[in-house]
């Protein structure tokens, strides 16, 4: 006998993954140069010089059994305290490597969080949409509890208060929030987190139990104009547990590196790090890849090339505009989500595929009508690729 839900998340991989593979099949027959692949979120920008630097200089420089051995199953205390001395530098706080627990990416830090504040079936962690989809599974199958999702407030793709202030109830452990946003590229105004902030006291008060935040972090430096603030939630909200991953800042998605920020300021401190060890032990996630916590310590706060970036959502975003697609300007990541012409977001996705131009249906991100075009690729990619988003349009 096995069990029956991880076998059927085995056998059918995520919409995402599907598409990730269909195009790899296909650049095999037709090259890869004739794949428009938008289907992924895998950074194309190098990694910045500093982490090639430090990878040598560690491998050259410290013994084997240091750079690929064990560590404490939280992360090495130097790595966790060169990440908070940046920490510090960048945001003003005075975090140590206590408020630390390194992790194989943001998944595992996700996981771990939900695993830690789950009690039992009834609770629930409400998710914003439009969210990444692998939080579903996350929270149902990984913790056992409930997602309630909030509907997309597709004009800006900032909260709808009115309908997350009905849904938060005594079952409520946590809200999920994601800015900058994957899929839409939507960054939370101050005036957001400020009525998600105040909304939150109020309503731990009124059930008598604190409503934690978890902050999914991944593309915080991703951003690209001058008047955009990605508000730095601990600052803001005492207890928020914060979910941080390299993969996108550094361009490190295939070595898997992040963590869990645990502030001193979260209620019951001390029993809630621990709880954090626990459920990193019960789901097997103890000791992060012992290389890159060591790149991490020395490349915390540095970014790839993010102009590149800048280049691509400018490009694609007025073409699309122009082609009659709707389409919110993206302030950070590296997502587009525009709606499409016939709303049937599906429909568009099969006939786009039939010109090897893979994207991804808006309702696995919980907003239907609506695609997403991860834009972290080849300028000259979307180039090639905008005369088949002007014929889908027609």
């Amino acid at each position: 006998m096995l069990n029956p839900t991880v076998l059927e998340l085995g056998q059918k991989r995520s919409t995402i993954r599907e598409l990730f593979a269909f195009g790899q099949q296909r650049a095999a027959i037709v090259g890869a140069d004739n794949i428009f692949d938008f289907s992924i979120g895998n950074p194309n920008v190098p990694a910045p010089d500093a982490v090639k630097q430090a990878i040598l200089e560690i491998l050259n420089t410290e013994s084997p059994a240091l750079t690929h051995g064990y560590t404490s199953a939280q992360g090495a205390d130097f790595a966790r305290t060169a990440i908070a001395n940046d920490l510090n530098a960048r945001f003003g706080t005075s975090y140590g490597a206590h408020n630390l627990y390194l992790t194989v990416g943001a998944a595992a830090a996700l996981s771990i969080c939900f695993k830690t504040l789950t009690t039992s079936p009834q609770d629930e962690f409400i998710v914003l949409a439009p969210y990444f989809p692998e939080y579903l599974v996350f929270i149902e199958q990984g913790a056992g509890a409930r997602a309630v999702v909030i509907p997309a407030q597709t004009t800006d793709f900032q909260i709808d208060f009115e309908t997350l202030t009905q849904r938060i109830n005594p079952n409520t452990r946590a809200i999920v929030v994601n800015s900058p946003n994957n899929p839409s590229g939507a960054v939370y105004t101050p005036e957001t987190i400020q009525l998600l902030t105040d909304l939150l006291r109020a309503k731990s008060a009124e059930i008598g139990h604190p409503i934690f935040l978890i902050s999914d972090e991944p593309y915080r430096e991703l951003v690209y104009d001058a008047d955009t603030v990605v508000p730095f939630l601990p600052s803001h909200y005492e207890n928020t547990l914060v979910c941080y991953s390299y993969s996108k800042s550094l361009s490190l998605a295939g070595e898997r590196i992040g963590y869990v920020l645990i502030p001193d300021s979260v209620t019951d401190f001390e029993q809630t790090y621990a709880a954090i060890c626990g459920a990193g032990r019960v789901l097997g996630y103890v000791n992060a890849p012992s290389l890159f916590q060591r790149v991490a310590a020395q490349c915390s706060g540095l970014t790839a090339d993010l102009s590149i970036y800048r280049k691509n959502r400018d490009l694609l975003y007025d073409a699309l505009n122009a082609y009659g697609y709707s389409c919110t300007k993206p302030k950070g990541a590296f997502y587009m989500f525009p709606q499409v012409p016939d709303l049937d977001d599906a429909a568009f996705c099969e006939r786009a595929k039939q010109l090897d131009l893979l994207v991804v249906p808006g309702r696995d991100f919980g907003a239907a009508g609506h695609i997403r075009i991860s834009y972290c690729v080849q300028t000259e990619t979307i180039e090639r690729a905008l005369p088949l988003f002007e014929q889908l349009a027609r």
